[in-house]
Parts: structure tokens; C-alpha cells; sequence
């Protein structure tokens, strides 16, 4: 058996691109936000002396639309500054200060704060803070117990039931069987097993459902009163503006960084004779200028897929409704000639100011159903329902609904069918979970 080995040349032909380190930067800028984006250049501008970053701000007007505070009446500035910068640490600690006297106890309470969660929660059992003090058990329970009846009410609570139980316990409005149906049958009432309740306790189911509507006017997280920051202020990076029926999408400018080129320093070093200094600083004039072309591109860019995305888009701006029909990314990227992907950066965490408020880029994707709409001489065709659509619909038959006798998903898919709209059950679960509605045995009342 003989083995023969050829060789032959083959000469092809491929194109690939090459990922510079350059290119690679222009594609994260263009899918940074704004706050991403100052970052980036500001970094850049550490090693750069060619390069000075500055952000244009938006003006006292631009403040007072976009956030303006909802008590014009009584609107303090000087509160705005310093009304909501103490901790619930803080405020706890203080508390302690305030209303007991220096005593062992004290410290114990001082002591259980440091174990305290963002929410207000006792992260410890006293079984170990028995181990880890060495105090009786009696006295970590007297410390709890003062704890807890600092303020906000609920702080100090071990677990949800014991949080709700002892802003129950505060409240003189609290309905009579509040605290005991919270104490002795928190699991049935979390359930939603009132007839078991109503039973049990010898009361009308309207107690119950008395009850149940005080505890929804409860929070299950005390302590986040101190950590609810002011929304920050949202910078849009597209304005849609209006006028004689045509719709015109322009850069907002606002809160985009403006790179300013230090010539005089520029200057002073191409005159020094050195080597190694004129390349260093022709090295950073490069990156000066790739800079600008990048940040130039990215907002030429950013403005292309946000027009597209308004022309196709137009009865959003249009009607009182604001409806959305179905667009994918895809669509965009065909329409433009650019990758799917390119569009995805360019509407990534970005915004368009509207004169009705403002929108994020991506939530003008959606995708769509197909509904079936009545024609003349008994014919009928089919139209695509964007899945917004059929949410609010959603939001309006549970809104309608009769409470004693709440629509169940199939009943609400049955709904929508005789507008010509199919969807299975199994959808209209997800839809409603995503909407943070209840299932219709959760929302039933009973009076």
C-alpha cells in the first residue's frame, strides 16, 4: 500500500475587517449615555493636555420643565439641599440619643442598629446577638422592643409579618382585627383565603376585605423613606419638534460634552525642538481629531435612527392615545442601511423629549400581534396590533371589570377575541404579570 502526497496552490480571495483599537472605541461611544460619555472623555482628556472637556448644562428653564418640584407653593430651595441627605442610620442613632438615658440597655439598642438593613430590618437573631454580647436574653429583647419603638414604625422588624404588625400596633385608625389577623393568620391572609378567615374570626368577608385594604396602605420596606434620592434629571438626546403637521427630530445639545482644543499649548510645544515631545504631540492632535469625528459621527447617527424611528412612528406624536405599531430593530437597520446592531447602540439608554414628556428610544420597539378587522360584505382581513395595544386593552377590561367576579386570563383572552384579537391564555398571564396586575382570585373583593 502506497501513500502519495500533492501540493497545489490555491489562491483566495476574502475580506475581513480589522477591530482597530480606535474603531472599537467609536462603537462604545456610541452606546454610552451621556453621563457614560463625559466619563469616557474626561478620561481621555487625563491623558491628553491637547484636550479640555466641558458639558454644556441645561438652563434654569430646561431645570424647571423637566423637574420641577410638585409643591410650587411651598418650594424651599434651601430644603431641597439638605431635607433628605440623613440616613436612616442616622436618624436612628439620634433617636436613641434623644430618648434614652446612658445605660447598659442603650448600648444594646445602639449595638442592634449597627444590624440594621437599608430597609429598617434586623439582620441578627437574638440568638446570636446573645453570643456575640453576652447580655440575657431578656435584655436583648427590652433593647428590641425600644428599638422598635423608634420611628419610622416598623423599624427593628425581623420579617415582613412583624413589620406590618407593628405599624398596625401604632395606628389608633387601624381596623379592630388587624393586628390579630396579622398575628395569628398571617399565612391564610397572605394566601387570600378570607372565607377561611371570615370564618374562623365569626366576621363578614367585608372585615377581611376592610382589612386587606388597610394593609395595602402599609409598606413593607420602613427604612427606604431615607434612601429615596431625587430622581435624577433626565437628559433627552433627540427633541421632536413640531410644526404644520410635520414632525422634525433635532440633537438636544444639553448635557453632551463639548471637546475644546488647547492651542496656545499646542503652539508652545511644536516649538520645542525634541524629538520625542513632537511625536508625543502629534500623537495626541490625532486622537484630538479622532475625537471630534467620532463624537461628530455618533451624534449624526443617533439623529438618523431617531428621525426613522419618529416617521414610523407618527400617530405616537400625533394622537391623543399615543399608539405604538409594531417595529423591530431590524426594520430600522434595513431602512437605513446600517447593522442591526448599530441601531440597538444608537437608541441604548437614550431619549426623546416630546412636547407631552419624555420617551426612551427603545420603548418605540414593540412586537405585534395579528388582529383580524371586519370588512365590508361580510370579508375580513388581518392587521398587526402592537403588544402595547393589547396590554392597555388588557388594563382597561381588568380596570372595568366587575371586582366581585374578576375577569380570569382565559375570560380576558375570550374578551379580546371578539375584537378580533388572538391570544392564548398563556400569553395574557404574561402580559398582565408584566403589567404588576394581580391574578383575578388576588384582585376579588368582597363588598
Amino acid at each position: 500500500m502506497s501513500f502519495e502526497q500533492t501540493y497545489t496552490q490555491q489562491q483566495k480571495q476574502s475580506q475581513k475587517l480589522a477591530m482597530t483599537q480606535q474603531l472599537q472605541q467609536s462603537i462604545q461611544m456610541l452606546n454610552m449615555n451621556q453621563e457614560e460619555l463625559v466619563l469616557f472623555l474626561k478620561q481621555k482628556a487625563l491623558g491628553n493636555p491637547l484636550i479640555e472637556v466641558k458639558v454644556k448644562q441645561p438652563s434654569m428653564t430646561e431645570r424647571q420643565i423637566n423637574h420641577s418640584p410638585t409643591n410650587t407653593t411651598n418650594y424651599n430651595p434651601i430644603e431641597q439641599l439638605v431635607g433628605n441627605q440623613t440616613s436612616l442610620f442616622a436618624s436612628v442613632i439620634d433617636q436613641i440619643h434623644l430618648t434614652m438615658r446612658d445605660t447598659y440597655l442603650r448600648e444594646l439598642v445602639l449595638w442592634l442598629t449597627s444590624y440594621l438593613d437599608e430597609n429598617g430590618y434586623m439582620t441578627i437573631s437574638l440568638s446570636e446577638a446573645k453570643e456575640k454580647t453576652g447580655a440575657q436574653e431578656i435584655q436583648l429583647i427590652d433593647a428590641l422592643t425600644l428599638l422598635q419603638q423608634l420611628e419610622p414604625a416598623g423599624i427593628g422588624a425581623r420579617n415582613l409579618q412583624e413589620c406590618l404588625m407593628l405599624q398596625t400596633e401604632r395606628d389608633n385608625e387601624a381596623p379592630n382585627l388587624a393586628y390579630l389577623v396579622l398575628e395569628e393568620s398571617f399565612e391564610l391572609f397572605s394566601s387570600h383565603k378570607w372565607e377561611q378567615l371570615a370564618k374562623h374570626y365569626s366576621v363578614p368577608l367585608s372585615t377581611i376585605q376592610e382589612i386587606s385594604d388597610y394593609v395595602q396602605t402599609l409598606t413593607a420596606h420602613p427604612g427606604s423613606i431615607y434612601n429615596d434620592e431625587e430622581n435624577p434629571y433626565i437628559r433627552p438626546d433627540l427633541i421632536v419638534e413640531k410644526a404644520d403637521n410635520q414632525l422634525s427630530v433635532v440633537s438636544a445639545k444639553t448635557g453632551l460634552p463639548i471637546i475644546k482644543f488647547q492651542q496656545d499649548y499646542y503652539q508652545d510645544m511644536l516649538m520645542i525642538e525634541d524629538v520625542d515631545v513632537k511625536q508625543f504631540i502629534h500623537e495626541k492632535y490625532a486622537e484630538y481629531e479622532w475625537i471630534q469625528r467620532s463624537l461628530l459621527q455618533r451624534e449624526e447617527t443617533i439623529i438618523r435612527v431617531g428621525t426613522a424611528i419618529v416617521e414610523k412612528q407618527k400617530d405616537f406624536f400625533f394622537k391623543d392615545n399615543h399608539p405604538l405599531i409594531p417595529m423591530t430593530l431590524k426594520e430600522i437597520a434595513q431602512l437605513l442601511d446600517i447593522h442591526e446592531s448599530t441601531v440597538s447602540r444608537s437608541v441604548n439608554d437614550k431619549y426623546f423629549q416630546t412636547d407631552f414628556g419624555v420617551y426612551e428610544m427603545r420603548s418605540f420597539f414593540t412586537t405585534g400581534l395579528k388582529q383580524s378587522v371586519s370588512l365590508s360584505n361580510e370579508d375580513t382581513t388581518e392587521q398587526v396590533i402592537s403588544s402595547e395595544e393589547v396590554k392597555s386593552k388588557i388594563k382597561v377590561l381588568i380596570a372595568e371589570e366587575n371586582k366581585l367576579k374578576p375577569l380570569s386570563d382565559q375570560k380576558i383572552s375570550n374578551e379580546l377575541a371578539k375584537e378580533g384579537i388572538t391570544i392564548s391564555r398563556r400569553t395574557v398571564t404574561k402580559y398582565r404579570e408584566s403589567l404588576s396586575i394581580p391574578t383575578s382570585t388576588n384582585r376579588k373583593r368582597y363588598t
